[in-house]
């Protein structure tokens, strides 16, 4: 019972998460009460991808020993996701015709960006390497 308790923290950070406003979600306004159960239940799976994709970018890096650099550049092996999505911003996916064939590349890659992306797997690296 104690442990569940405890517990209760990290569910309460989970669902602060989602209501922060650098998330640029906007309003939505539901009155059917399937719907609001509907919108409640796509939540919380985003929730648990989020926690899931954060736990293993953290467990990757501890199993490897390496670091990312956090908001005041000291190197951390405990990013928040929020933090590894804001340094993968300037990815782009860049399209340009050459010699009548169609070439993909990704632009605004490098070290710290390649590493998130390595250390979270071939499912990621597939659509980025």
């Amino acid at each position: 019972m104690l442990d569940y308790y405890k517990n209760q923290s990290k569910v309460e950070k989970g669902f602060r998460f989602i209501k922060d406003k650098s998330l640029r979600v906007s309003e939505v306004y539901l009155k059917k009460p399937p719907r609001i159960e509907a919108l409640s239940m796509i939540m919380v799976l985003t929730l648990m991808v989020y926690s899931v994709a954060e736990w293993k970018l953290r467990e990757r890096l501890k199993e490897t020993g390496e670091t990312i650099p956090d908001q005041v550049k000291k190197q951390t092996q405990k990013p928040t996701l929020k933090w590894a999505f804001m340094l993968m911003k300037e990815i782009t996916e860049v399209k340009m015709e050459m010699d009548s064939k169609i070439v993909t590349q990704i632009a605004n890659m490098n070290e710290v960006k390649g590493k998130i992306i390595r250390l979270m797997g071939k499912n990621c690296e597939k659509y980025y390497f």
